[in-house]
C-alpha cells in the first residue's frame, strides 16, 4: 500500500473494510504430502485464477521433500505453482517419538516463514501431525485459519488431530453434512461452517473420462493389462497399534499373492509403522512379483484414472471411502483406520481382517463388480463455494474465537449469503407417451417439471432422457437446489437391485433387458434408483400422500393401462422376481378380452384407458356411442372420455361398458383385499374419481365382511410417478445405512 494512497485515505476517511476491499486478500496454502496435496490443488487453482482478488503463496514441507516417498513436491512445479518456502520437518526414523520430533521441528522452522508471508489466511488440509504443527503456529501467531475437511470420523489418532485443528482453526470448509454436524456438535460457530464438499471431486467429476486411460494402465501394470482385470492396493499403518496393522498388511498381501491378479501396490505414508510395513513387503518378494508393481508415487491425474479403471481397490486409505465411491469402483477397507467414515455402498469393511482366508474371500465378492456412483462426499462445485466463503471473510472482525455452546441440534446448513440449499431429487417419469424430468424437493414440491414426448426408438429415448437429466443439473445451481440423487419410474417389470427393466410394455417399445442406472449414473455422477411406476406410486402414496403413517395399504393406477404397488409393514413388496403387485393382470374371467400381457380376463382388458378407448371405437363404429347433448368433433380422437360422456348423457350401451369395467376393477380389488388385508386402497390416475363409487360397491357387495369397511380413497397427488421417483432417492441416499 503505497504512501499517496494513504494519504488519500485518510483524507477521505476511509474504513478499515474499504481499506481491506481495496487489497487482495493474501492466502497461503500448506501442504505435508502427496495426499493432502490432491485436495487443496482445485483450490490453489480457484485461488490462482484470480489474481485480482486474490494472492496465493504456498509453503511446502513434510515428506514432500523426502526422496524414499517420491519428492513429491515437483509435482507442484509440475502443476505451475511457485512454492514460496520448503521446510524439511521431517525426522526419520518412522516410529511415534520421529513423529513428535516432527512436530516440534516444524514447529521450531514454520514462524520465520509465517512472519515473512504475513498472510490473511492460511488453508490447512486434514488430519496429519504435520498439518497440526502449521495449525498450532498459526494460531499462536494470530493468524485466521480455514481448515479444509474437518469434522469426519475415521476411527485412529487422526480422529483427535483433525478435532484438534478444527478447534485451533477459525473457518471450515467441510465435505458431508455429517461432518458438519460433528463441528457444530464440537461448539464451532456453525456462521463459520461452510458445507462445500471435497475440493477433489471438482477434478473427479471434470475429468472423469480421459481417451488414454488404457495407456495409463499399461503404463504402470504393463502392456498385457486390461481394464477390470487389475487391483490398486494402499495400506498405511494404524499409528495407535501398529503391531496389528503390520499383520493386516502381510495379510493382504498373502490374500493378494493367492488372488492372483495383476496389482499396483503403493508404498504406506511416513507414519509410524510404515519402515516395518515395508520390511513386510521385501520379505514377500512383492517388489520382484511379475503380478505386483510396488511404486513411491503416482501423479493424481493418473491415479484416479487407474482407480476408475480397477476392478477392485483394496487397503485402508481414505481414497478408497471417498474418491472411489465417484466411480462405483468395488472397494476393501481393511481394519480400523476409516471406522466412522460415510462410505457409499461400493465399501466393502473387513474390520477384523484377522485371516488370510477372509480378506481373500472379500476379493472374491468385490473383484469386478460396479456400483451407483456416490457423491456423499461432493458435486463438483466445491471450490466456487471455499471461494465465495473466502471472499466474505472480513478481516475486520475480532480474530478470537467464539463457540456456541450449547450444541445447535438440527442447524439448517446455510451457505455464505445464509440461503438454504434445498436437498432435492431428480425424478424421471417414463411413461408410454412422455418423458418428464423434475426436480422435487425434500418437501415433495415440483421446484421444475420438463415434459418432451417420448421417442421410439431406443437410443433416441436413451439419448433425450440424458439430455433432460443434464439440463434440470445445469438450473440446479440456479434454483439453489442440491441433487442427492436420480429416481427412475417405468413401466414394466423391473429389478431395482440391479437397476435393469426386465420386460416392458407395449407402450414402451425395446424397452426390455435395458440397464437403466448405469449410463444415468456415469453422465451424472449421482446414485439412481429405478422401479415400476405402479411401485413408485405406492411409494409416492407412504411418503407425501394417504399412505404416510400407514403400515399397509394399495395403490392402484387407473390410467392407461393398470398398475399398482403394495406396502407391506411400511415396505414396498417387490416378490421373489419382481413380479409383485402386478394388479392389472390379476385375472377375473377365464374368457375375457384379451390383454396386452397375451393373456384373456385381466382386469386391465376390462378397465383401462386403452380398454376403454377400444370399447368407445366400436361403439362409436357402429354408430351406437354419439348421444343427445354430446357434442364430438369429427376430427377428434375417440377416447375413453367419450365413452364416460355418453354414458352420463343415458348411452345405455356406454353405461352398459362402464358397468362391466367397474365390476371387473371391483372383483380384482376384492381379490387384493382377501390376499394382503390392506387398511387402505387408494386410486390414482385419469380414471380414479370415476371408479372409487363403482368399487366401494363392489366391495359391500362382494367382500368378506371383514373387509368391507377398508377404506376406498382417491389420491391427493398430482404426479405420483414422479413423486415416487423423487421419494426412492428422498428416502434411500439419506439413510445411508451399509
Amino acid at each position: 500500500m503505497t504512501r499517496l494512497y494513504m494519504a488519500e485515505l485518510k483524507k477521505k476517511k476511509k474504513t478499515k473494510t474499504e481499506c481491506h476491499l481495496w487489497r487482495k486478500l493474501r492466502v497461503c496454502v500448506a501442504t505435508c504430502n502427496r495426499a493432502d496435496y490432491s485436495k487443496l490443488a482445485p483450490i490453489m487453482s480457484g485461488i490462482k485464477m484470480h489474481p485480482d482478488e486474490f494472492g496465493l503463496e504456498v509453503v511446502v514441507l513434510g515428506s514432500h521433500l523426502i526422496d524414499d516417498y517420491g519428492n513429491t513436491f515437483r509435482m507442484i512445479e509440475q502443476d505451475d505453482f511457485d512454492i514460496g518456502s520448503k521446510l524439511h520437518t521431517i525426522v526419520r526414523g518412522e516410529d511415534e517419538a520421529a513423529m513428535v520430533e516432527s512436530v516440534g521441528l516444524a514447529l521450531v522452522k514454520l514462524p520465520d516463514v509465517l512472519q515473512r508471508l504475513c498472510p490473511d489466511i492460511l488453508v490447512i488440509h486434514g488430519d496429519r501431525f504435520d498439518a497440526l504443527a502449521l495449525a498450532t503456529a498459526a494460531a499462536l501467531m494470530n493468524i485466521r485459519i480455514l481448515h479444509v475437511e474437518g469434522g469426519e470420523v475415521s476411527g485412529t489418532i487422526d480422529d483427535s488431530i483433525r478435532h484438534a485443528i478444527s478447534k485451533l482453526a477459525h473457518y471450515h470448509a467441510c465435505c458431508t453434512r455429517g461432518a458438519e454436524q460433528h463441528l457444530i456438535a464440537m461448539c464451532e460457530d456453525h456462521s463459520r461452517i461452510l458445507l462445500a464438499g471435497c475440493p477433489v471431486y471438482d477434478k473427479l467429476l471434470s475429468s472423469n473420462h480421459r481417451d488414454d486411460y488404457m495407456d495409463i494402465i499399461k503404463s504402470w501394470l504393463g502392456d498385457e493389462s486390461q481394464e477390470s482385470e487389475y487391483i490398486v492396493a494402499l495400506q498405511h499403518p494404524v499409528t495407535t497399534d501398529i503391531q496389528h496393522s503390520i499383520k493386516i498388511y502381510g495379510l493382504m498381501l498373502d490374500a493378494l499373492l493367492s488372488f492372483n491378479k495383476k496389482t499396483l501396490i503403493l508404498y504406506p505414508n511416513i507414519d509410524a509403522g510404515s519402515k516395518e510395513m515395508v520390511r513386510v513387503m521385501r520379505k514377500k518378494g512383492i517388489e520382484q512379483h511379475p503380478n505386483f508393481r510396488a511404486v513411491k508415487h503416482i501423479p493424481f491425474e493418473q491415479f484416479i484414472q487407474l482407480v476408475k479403471h480397477a476392478g477392485c481397490m483394496i487397503g485402508n486409505s481414505s481414497c478408497g471411502v471417498r474418491e472411489a465411491g465417484a466411480f462405483g469402483t468395488p472397494v476393501i477397507n481393511l481394519g480400523t483406520r476409516q471406522t466412522g467414515r460415510e462410505t457409499g455402498e461400493n465399501v466393502l469393511h473387513v474390520r477384523d481382517a484377522d485371516t488370510h482366508n477372509k480378506i481373500y474371500h472379500a476379493l472374491e465378492l468385490q473383484f469386478g463388480k460396479r456400483y451407483p456412483c456416490s457423491k456423499i462426499y461432493g458435486d463438483g462445485n466445491a471450490v466456487p463455494r471455499i471461494l465465495k466463503f473466502l471472499r466474505a471473510i472480513d478481516l475486520n472482525e475480532p480474530l478470537q474465537k467464539t463457540f456456541c455452546f450449547p450444541p445447535v441440534r438440527d442447524c439448517i446448513s446455510q451457505d455464505i449469503d445464509h440461503i438454504l440449499e434445498t436437498q432435492s431429487a431428480l425424478a424421471v417419469d417414463l411413461g408410454g407417451t412422455n418423458l418428464r424430468v423434475a426436480i422435487v424437493s425434500m418437501r415433495g414440491e415440483m421446484v421444475k417439471k420438463y415434459t418432451q414426448p417420448n421417442p421410439k426408438t431406443f437410443e433416441a429415448r436413451m439419448q433425450l432422457m440424458l439430455k433432460m437429466c443434464a439440463d434440470a443439473m445445469q438450473d440446479t445451481v440456479c434454483l439453489n437446489c442440491r441433487i442427492l440423487g436420480v429416481g427412475v419410474s417405468t413401466g414394466g417389470r423391473v429389478n431395482p437391485q440391479e437397476g435393469v427393466v426386465l420386460h416392458s410394455t407395449k407402450l414402451i417399445q425395446e424397452w426390455s433387458s435395458v440397464d437403466l442406472r448405469t449410463p444415468i449414473s456415469d453422465a451424472l455422477h449421482l446414485p439412481v434408483w429405478i422401479d415400476n411406476d405402479g411401485n413408485c406410486a405406492a411409494l409416492a402414496e407412504r411418503k407425501f400422500g394417504h399412505g404416510k403413517g400407514v403400515e399397509n395399504f394399495v395403490t392402484v393406477i387407473t390410467g392407461t393401462g393398470i398398475g399398482g404397488g403394495i406396502i407391506h409393514h411400511n415396505e414396498l413388496v417387490h416378490g421373489s422376481t419382481f413380479c409383485a403387485a402386478e394388479l392389472g393382470h390379476i385375472m377375473v374371467s377365464l374368457e375375457g378380452p384379451e390383454c396386452s400381457c397375451g393373456s384373456r380376463g385381466c382386469i386391465e382388458a376390462y378397465a383401462s384407458g386403452l380398454a376403454l378407448q377400444r370399447e368407445a371405437k366400436r361403439l362409436h363404429d357402429e354408430d351406437l356411442l354419439k348421444v343427445d347433448g354430446m357434442d364430438m368433433k369429427l376430427t377428434e380422437p375417440i377416447t375413453a372420455a367419450h365413452l364416460i360422456n355418453a354414458a352420463r348423457l343415458g348411452n345405455s350401451k356406454a353405461d352398459a361398458v362402464l358397468n362391466k369395467a367397474s365390476t371387473a376393477l371391483g372383483i380384482g380389488i376384492v381379490n387384493i383385499l382377501h390376499i394382503v388385508n390392506p387398511t387402505l386402497v387408494i386410486l390414482s390416475g385419469v380414471l380414479a374419481s370415476y371408479y372409487q363409487a363403482p368399487v366401494k360397491r363392489i366391495i359391500s357387495e362382494r367382500a368378506l365382511d371383514s373387509a368391507q369397511k377398508i377404506e376406498v380413497v382417491t389420491t391427493d397427488l398430482e404426479e405420483p410417478a414422479l413423486l415416487g421417483a423423487a421419494s426412492m432417492v428422498l428416502d434411500y441416499a439419506t439413510r445411508r445405512i451399509y
